[in-house]
């Protein structure tokens, strides 16, 4: 398995919808590099976008994003709906929070809460239907947007998950994190982050379920040092989750432990003006090799940075000069038997066979043929979507006036838990051969 990430990409409007927008070579040169290297090592089979994905949360931003990702996913020989993103700061349009004196309260009381309290401070705000949805409003753009990836985000769904199968019985589960939740308001008012000012919470990192035979991959845009909650994160993702992307800072780093692997991503657009401005990106190579007791993941990282004349990507080396970075993870499958001490002599149980697991509905939506019903859910008018909703009964007369992408987020959901995905393929077809 082939997978590309980028972050901070920072489509900035109105320069990024027309032709001598500053930034436009380096996303062209970005896309011919990654193409060429697909060729080389096969066609990518998921785009991973790590946040800042616009620079002031504003539509145009997005449209212009969405675009530009569509034509990464062509080049590279991956299907559009295998794309998967996360939010970051400059999703949120900041506008909502400087003249909404009720978010930035919600802000300052989450943040203000004894670090015993906050977990419960931020599901009391999450669950009173105007704050939750005031909480959310500084992304409704962004929320547009990663809808089309069924990665949007609201009060009832903070974070997202999705399967995808990897190989050697193995399950990639990705985990998208929203380190966003109170980015932009600090002491009350609409101004920039600062480390550890920003809080993630148990109820993202409680998603992360080391189940049998399933890698755990978290993506969140800030690092933990960004997060009050920072030990907390550190002490979840390190031991449950395999491999961990960020982005944030604009710095390529790579971290290996004999438990997971961490990406910083660098920037596909940083600013020109920064200090060791560099575009970066990764490509991540996943295999798994042996069976049993003795299967392992085998890594091969190639992260790619920009150099200036001639104007290309190469690659960071290692230590020895290579150019691809290696790492192993062990992940044997749990068939070992017990042993049992009888007498002083160790007696070998064969272990029960587990029970199956109850069926992960979000995490399922993962399927190719699922997330592409998705995509052409998307494209449908906004009444049509209404329309086919309520015939199917997958909304209710009330759920019409909440947000576009979790009123239609939660048809999607009820679809799958119904078995009902095959009548809404139905109706999308009928619509589209109208």
């Amino acid at each position: 398995m082939l997978l590309l990430h980028v972050s901070d990409i920072h489509f900035r409007a109105p320069e990024c919808a027309q032709d001598n927008d500053p930034n436009r070579a380096y996303r062209t040169r970005m896309v011919q590099d990654a193409r060429a290297r697909a060729r080389a090592l096969g066609p990518v089979n998921a785009i991973l976008v790590g946040g800042d994905i616009a620079y002031r949360g504003a539509h145009t931003e997005y449209e212009a994003a969405f675009a530009w990702l569509a034509e990464l996913a062509r080049e590279c020989g991956c299907s559009l709906e295998r794309i998967y993103v996360v939010p970051g700061n400059h999703d949120v349009d900041r506008s909502l929070i400087s003249g909404s004196r009720q978010v930035r309260n919600i802000h300052k009381a989450i943040k203000d809460a004894s670090p015993g309290a906050r977990r419960g401070e931020l599901q009391a705000q999450l669950s009173e239907v105007a704050t939750g949805r005031a909480l959310f409003e500084p992304l409704a753009a962004y929320n547009t947007f990663a809808a089309r990836f069924n990665c949007q985000v609201y009060p009832e769904r903070i974070a997202w998950k999705q399967d995808i199968d990897l190989a050697g019985g193995l399950t990639l589960r990705l985990h998208g994190f929203t380190s966003t939740l109170l980015s932009g308001a600090v002491n009350g008012h609409s101004q920039d982050d600062q480390p550890r000012d920003l809080y993630l919470s148990p109820w993202q990192t409680g998603l992360l379920d080391p189940a049998t035979d399933t890698v755990n991959l978290v993506m969140s845009h800030h690092p933990p040092d960004w997060l009050m909650d920072q030990d907390e994160v550190e002490d979840a993702i390190n031991g449950r989750a395999a491999i961990h992307l960020f982005g944030h800072k604009h710095r390529q780093r790579l971290l290996r432990d004999h438990q997971f692997i961490r990406f910083d991503a660098g920037a596909i657009n940083p600013d020109p003006n920064e200090l060791g401005w560099h575009p970066c990106y990764n490509l991540i190579q996943l295999e798994v090799n042996g069976e049993g007791a003795n299967r392992e993941l085998r890594i091969a990282v190639h992260q790619l940075e920009w150099q200036t004349n001639p104007e290309r990507y190469r690659a960071r080396l290692d230590l020895n000069g290579g150019e691809v970075f290696h790492h192993v993870i062990r992940c044997p499958a749990d068939e070992a038997p017990s042993i049992l001490t009888l007498a002083g002599r160790a007696i070998a149980v064969p272990a029960p066979a587990p029970d199956p697991p109850p069926p992960d509905v979000e995490a399922a939506m993962g399927e190719q043929s699922t997330r592409n019903l998705v995509i052409r859910w998307w494209d449908l008018p906004m009444a049509t979507r209404r329309d086919i909703a309520l015939r199917l009964g997958l909304i209710s007369q009330e759920e019409v006036s909440l947000p576009e992408p979790e009123r239609y987020g939660r048809a999607l959901f009820r679809a799958k838990e119904r078995n009902q995905l095959q009548e809404l393929s139905e109706e999308i077809d009928k619509w589209q051969t109208q």
